[in-house]
C-alpha cells in the first residue's frame, strides 16, 4: 500500500481537506535542475508551491534533502501548518476524496486512559458493505490492543495505520470508568475500493409537536451531493420545521459541497454571498471577484433544484473531530442563521487546500480532464493549505 504522510500528529486521525477544484495561479518559469542527482520529487513539489525563478543555486537547494517526505517537511511546510500534507500515490489521494478507499470500514477514535500512555479505541461507526460491517463488532465498542499488542502512544500508527491489510482487535469492557480486557478478538481486513456514502443516517422525529429533521453527515464528498440533495428533499416532503446536522464525525472536504448544503438549509438566492476566499498577497490581486466568491446556490453539480429547508435557525453536532468544510457551513450560516453548536470546541482549521500533481501543463493542478499529462515517472501529489475562507462579514 502507497504511503499518505499527514503532516500533523493528534489522537484523532482524519483526512484534512477542505478543497477547492478552481484553477489558481502557479509559475512553471523556474528553470530545471542542472544537477545529476533524481530530485524529480522535490523539483515537482518545489515548483508547484512557489511563484518565483532561481539560478542554478535552485539544483543544490533540491539536493539538500534526498528523501522528499523530509523536503516536504523541512523545506516547504510552514511549522505552524498543521493540516498540509503530500501521499507518494496521488491516485489513492484523489479517490479518498471521493470516499474510494482501501479500508476495513471500521471508523474509530483514540483516547488515552488510565496514568501512563496507554491508548484504548472506541468504535464510532461503521461503514456498510464493508469488512467490519460483517463482523462482531459495533458502534460503542472498546478495544485496548492489536494482534495482542496492547496500543500506547509509540506503536498505535504503526498497528492501527501501518501497511498490514489485516489485524486482530483485542476488545475491552469499559464499566464505572475502567477498562478491562474481556478476552474477545475481532478480526478485520482492507479491501480495495471501499466506497463510503457520507449520508450516513436521515430522520425525522416529533417532538412537542414540531418535526425534526435529522442528518449524519460523514464528509463533504461530491460524488455524494445528489444523494445529500434527496436527503434533504425528505426531510423537506416530511415537513421539517427544525434541523439537527450531525458533523461530529466530519473532517470536511469539498467546499462547493458545503455550499450545497448551505443552501439547502437557508436559501437557493443566489445573490446572497456564502464565502469569500482570502489567498496571499501574491496571488489575491491575481484573482477576480468572481473567482474568489461563493454564492448560494439554486441548483446541484447535476442541475437538479436544491431542496430547500429556508431555516432560521440550525443545530450542528460539533466536536474537535469537526474541521474545515464542516466549520465552514457554521460560519458561512452564522451572517444569515441562528447556529447552535452542540458539543465541544471544533478542530479550527478555516484555510482550504489544492491538489496538486506533476503536471506542469495545467499549473500543476489535478484536474481529472488532464490526468494523462501527469508524469508517469511522479506518481506523488501534495496537498497544500493555500488560503482562508471567511463569510459575508469577513
Amino acid at each position: 500500500m502507497k504511503k499518505v504522510y499527514l503532516l500533523f500528529l493528534g489522537m484523532v486521525m482524519f483526512n484534512a481537506s477542505c478543497s477547492k477544484d478552481d484553477n489558481s495561479i502557479v509559475n512553471t518559469d523556474t528553470p530545471d535542475p542542472v544537477g545529476t542527482a533524481d530530485v524529480t520529487v522535490q523539483n515537482f513539489m518545489w515548483k508547484a508551491m512557489n511563484l518565483f525563478s532561481t539560478d542554478a543555486a535552485y539544483t543544490e537547494f533540491l539536493e539538500s534533502e534526498k528523501d522528499p517526505e523530509l523536503f516536504f517537511e523541512n523545506k516547504l511546510r510552514f511549522s505552524e501548518d498543521r493540516f498540509s500534507f503530500l501521499a507518494e500515490d496521488y491516485k489513492e489521494l484523489v479517490q479518498s476524496f471521493a470516499g474510494v478507499s482501501k479500508s476495513n470500514g471500521l471508523e474509530f477514535g483514540l483516547s488515552f486512559y488510565g496514568e501512563g500512555n496507554d491508548i484504548f479505541g472506541y468504535v464510532r461507526y461503521i461503514i456498510p458493505g464493508s469488512d467490519a460491517s460483517s463482523k462482531a463488532i459495533q458502534r460503542g465498542d472498546v478495544f485496548t490492543g492489536v494482534n495482542g499488542i496492547s496500543l500506547n502512544e509509540v506503536n498505535y500508527i504503526e498497528l492501527l495505520f501501518g501497511t498490514a491489510d489485516s489485524y486482530i482487535l483485542n476488545m475491552a469492557d469499559i464499566s464505572n470508568n475502567t477498562i478491562t480486557p474481556n478476552n474477545k478478538e475481532v478480526s478485520l481486513t482492507k479491501l480495495e475500493g471501499l466506497v463510503e456514502n457520507p449520508v450516513f443516517i436521515t430522520k425525522t422525529f416529533d417532538v412537542s409537536g414540531k418535526k425534526i429533521g435529522y442528518i449524519m453527515y460523514n464528509g463533504f464528498t461530491s460524488n455524494f451531493d445528489e444523494e445529500l440533495n434527496n436527503a434533504f428533499g425528505t426531510l423537506k416532503t416530511a415537513g421539517v420545521t427544525d434541523l439537527v446536522l450531525d458533523f461530529r464525525y466530519n473532517p470536511g472536504g469539498s467546499v462547493n459541497s458545503s455550499r450545497l448544503l448551505s443552501s439547502m438549509v437557508y436559501s437557493t438566492n443566489t445573490s446572497q454571498l456564502y464565502v469569500r476566499q482570502r489567498w496571499n498577497s501574491k496571488i489575491q490581486p491575481q484573482l477576480r471577484a468572481s473567482q474568489l466568491e461563493d454564492y448560494f446556490a439554486d441548483k446541484t453539480g447535476d442541475g437538479n433544484a436544491i431542496n430547500t429547508l429556508n431555516l432560521r435557525k440550525v443545530y450542528v453536532l460539533a466536536t474537535g473531530s469537526s474541521a474545515s468544510a464542516s466549520e465552514l457551513v457554521m460560519n458561512g450560516l452564522d451572517p444569515y442563521v441562528e447556529v447552535v453548536h452542540i458539543g465541544t470546541t471544533t478542530r479550527g482549521k478555516n484555510e482550504f487546500s489544492i491538489t496538486l500533481v506533476d503536471n506542469p501543463s495545467n499549473s500543476y493542478i489535478y484536474s481529472a480532464s488532464t490526468a494523462n499529462n501527469i508524469k508517469s515517472t511522479n506518481a506523488w501529489g501534495i496537498q497544500p493549505l493555500v488560503g482562508r475562507n471567511e463569510n459575508s462579514a469577513g
